[in-house]
């Protein structure tokens, strides 16, 4: 049995960031990340690797690359969790003890939760596709060249997903193509969403509802995909508040699957009733157990699911973690701070950023709510490479 100072569990985006944070100061911790994956993915720009701008392999570097200097990476899967014995236990079988815990591995993606969509994925010509993993982001490129004719669905589930705007990025980009393509006539742009309106952000909300005008996008809310019958290319929809289901042919259909906390913390005693990382919304310290913290996406941390939320949440639960380690209270504060960049088209992007109130938190001089070109070209250009450099490494801006 190996002991620890501090154990973090995974090394995505918030993992890699904190234990480079923690490396970085004066008096470096001793640190672990527990990670099965060699590769490490850059998953905003999938959105442009699906409407063609960039290959998927721009997005892809390797894990081992962004282990910080003098950290351990344990290159295996978390089983279980002992919490009042200060242990874990890996697939292994290994069991590993720590002073304080950061459990950060993200989220769950439910591919298996609506029947026939591995089957549409793995089908060349299917129409189905997704940008929700680095094996199936190329298939929505695919369907775009070959759409012609018919209706191309985008759908959003009733889970919480990794950034909440990424369905209808991919839709604006295709109704753009289409567009530009002279396919209007031809092509219907419809999306299902099992939510209520199209943007949580009254600000935001007001220009999107433009842009879904201006395309001529058709919408319908409190409808979730329930299945794929990928002979057919039909889709069937179950309505939230009645129960119908309502079946909707398709020539091209962009699937946001369902996602969840991982099971392996669902079924631990760290989670609340929803299966995620019981924590307080503004400390990131577990709801129980006083020297564990979580942050990013399986973390019950209620707002929205992105990279720009991981990196002002980083820095705090970093100190609110060096306050417990001292016995000092904690006085870092996170006040849901998110940012969703969201693509209207080839070269317009509007940067929505807000709280956990729903209220605009803007970094610009301007109304962000205002479609642009340098806010596309901060998406990307510069936000890889302060992933990359930036929050990987640390540093924080």
């Amino acid at each position: 049995m190996a002991h620890h100072q501090v154990l973090i569990v995974g090394g995505g985006t918030a993992g890699i960031t904190i234990a480079a944070l923690l490396r970085n100061r004066p008096n470096a911790l001793e640190v672990t990340i527990i990670e099965p994956s060699e590769k490490h993915y850059y998953q905003p720009i999938w959105t442009l690797v699906g409407a063609g701008v960039f290959p998927r392999e721009i997005s892809e570097r390797n894990e081992a690359d962004f282990i910080p200097a003098g950290a351990t990476w344990i290159k295996d899967y978390v089983e279980s969790f002992q919490p009042e014995k200060n242990a874990v236990t890996l697939r292994s079988g290994e069991q590993h003890t720590y002073d304080y815990l950061i459990v950060a591995p993200g989220i769950q993606i439910d591919w298996d939760k609506i029947p026939g969509l591995r089957e549409g994925l793995s089908r060349a010509g299917s129409g189905v596709c997704s940008n929700y993993s680095y094996d199936t982001v190329n298939s929505t490129w695919d369907a775009l060249q070959n759409l012609k004719e018919g209706r191309a669905v985008f759908t959003a589930p009733s889970t919480p997903i990794k950034c909440g705007g990424a369905p209808q990025k991919i839709m604006y980009l295709t109704a753009d193509y289409v567009r530009k393509h002279g396919l209007q006539n031809k092509v219907e742009v419809m999306f299902a969403s099992a939510g209520t309106i199209i943007f949580g952000v009254a600000k935001y909300r007001a220009t999107l509802e433009k842009v879904v005008a201006r395309y001529g996008i058709k919408t319908k809310f409190f409808q979730e995909l329930v299945e794929l019958k990928v002979e057919e290319k039909i889709a069937v929809f179950e309505d939230r508040n009645t129960g119908e289901k309502t079946e909707m042919e398709y020539a091209m259909i962009h699937v946001t699957p369902p996602q969840s906390s991982p099971d392996f913390v669902k079924k631990s005693p760290l989670a609340n009733e929803e299966g995620w990382v019981s924590v307080d919304k503004e400390t990131m310290q577990h709801t129980r157990y006083p020297n564990i913290f979580s942050c990013g996406d399986a973390s019950s941390l209620p707002t929205a699911k992105t990279g720009a939320a991981i990196r002002k949440q980083a820095p705090i639960l970093v100190d609110n973690l060096m306050a417990v380690m001292q016995g000092h209270k904690l006085e870092g504060a996170y006040h849901g701070y998110t940012s969703c960049p969201i693509v209207t088209g080839f070269g317009s992007l509007i940067l929505a950023e807000f709280d956990y109130n729903n209220e605009p938190v803007e970094s610009f001089p301007f109304d962000q709510s205002q479609e642009r070109y340098s806010m596309y070209a901060l998406k990307l250009y510069a936000l890889p490479q302060l992933y990359w450099h930036g929050m990987l490494r640390g540093r924080e801006f």
